[in-house]
């Protein structure tokens, strides 16, 4: 008697459709279209201007987008970050965003906020429901430290890390909030190749956690190990998707890393725009949080 094992269901984590972001009259973003499922590691890849970490902005409630939805398991994100985090999307950021002067383990315990249920006055009065919750963030958080292999650094200072432990420490950060989308924005930038081959590792337990995983990287090598897809990017529009060695053989793709021009590919000025205007747009973000 023979049996047969069925694969499991695969569920559509992020669906965004007709993504578009302009800032004034210039278009960072040109209608994307994007899908990540359960299971999946997805890259996204582009030249310097492509508008990667802008579509990711849109992704998580950065920024408004002009047209175009993003949804997760099915439900429209609302255009807040914090409400993105809670819906299950968490990312770390191309410029390391710690907190220096924090411990590793304070670090990770930041991220729990969303996922710890205890309102202020639990909080300032000390009551054992806040005790709880604590001690179970607590106990989280260094399952995730030791996940990253970051447990024996717990009481140091952010600030002391090495480079490519402080990246480690963001993606734990991220987990944190217990996601079921995890962004990663260059992950391995300024990664010696021994670091690189760490983050390739950990990014690959991440996925077999359950955990769907999108990644921005400018390593194209890196990428290509990495990812079952892979999507690009040139001057805001989608231009191929799809496995590694379908999107290394392409000509459109070929031409955009060696600076070919291709028909109706956009000229050096308006790339320039719309990296002024994504600049521009990113500094009155940040104002408006702080």
């Amino acid at each position: 008697m023979t049996t047969t094992t069925s694969a499991p269901a695969t569920t559509t984590v992020l669906d965004a459709s007709g993504v578009t972001m302009r800032f004034g009259g210039l278009t960072a973003v040109r209608d994307v279209n994007l899908t990540v499922n359960t299971g999946e590691i997805v890259g996204l890849i582009g030249p310097n201007g492509a508008g990667k970490t802008t579509f990711f902005n849109c992704l998580t409630g950065l920024y408004v987008p002009t047209e175009g939805r993003v949804a997760y398991k099915g439900t429209v994100l609302p255009p807040k970050p914090h409400l993105v985090t809670q819906a299950g999307i968490a990312r770390t950021f191309q410029n390391i965003r710690l907190f220096a002067n924090m411990t590793v383990l304070e670090n990770v315990l930041v991220g729990r906020h969303t996922r710890t249920k205890e309102g202020l006055w639990s909080a300032l009065l000390r009551l054992p429901g806040f005790r709880k919750a604590e001690e179970e963030s607590r106990a989280r958080a260094m399952e995730l430290l030791e996940f990253t292999g970051l447990a024996a650094k717990a009481d140091h200072l952010a600030r002391n890390l090495p480079y490519g432990e402080q990246r480690k420490l963001e993606i734990a950060r991220a987990l944190a909030s217990e996601p079921g989308l995890l962004l990663l924005d260059e992950p391995t930038a300024g990664m010696n190749p021994q670091e690189t081959r760490a983050a390739e590792e950990l990014i690959f337990a991440i996925r077999d956690q359950g955990i769907a995983v999108l990644v921005i990287e400018h390593d194209i090598r890196f990428i290509m190990n990495l990812c079952d897809r892979v999507a690009v990017l040139v001057q805001g529009e989608k231009i191929v998707e799809g496995p590694a060695e379908v999107v290394q053989a392409d000509e459109r793709v070929i031409a955009a890393y060696l600076g070919t021009p291709f028909e109706g590919a956009p000229g050096d000025a308006e790339a320039a725009e719309v990296e002024a205007a994504e600049a521009d747009a990113q500094s009155t973000t940040e104002g408006d949080d702080k």
